[in-house]
């Protein structure tokens, strides 16, 4: 699945949102680009509990 996650704009803000990703589900592959403002998440987990925290961690998803 893929985030559009406009204030993702350094690797220390990609760290972060790995670290809410994998607050979900630690087994989940992160793909964070942060000069696309990107990241692809390869998850059994359903898409809005990703939502939730990346919300929660500051980093909301935007409407694409």
């Amino acid at each position: 699945m893929q985030f559009q996650i406009e204030n993702m704009k350094c690797g220390g803000c990609a760290r972060s949102v790995t670290k809410a990703i994998h607050s979900v589900d630690v087994g989940a592959k992160v793909q964070a680009d942060p000069e696309a403002r990107q990241v692809a998440v390869s998850s059994d987990k359903p898409r809005e509990a990703f939502l939730a925290a990346l919300k929660d961690a500051g980093f909301p998803v935007s409407a694409a």
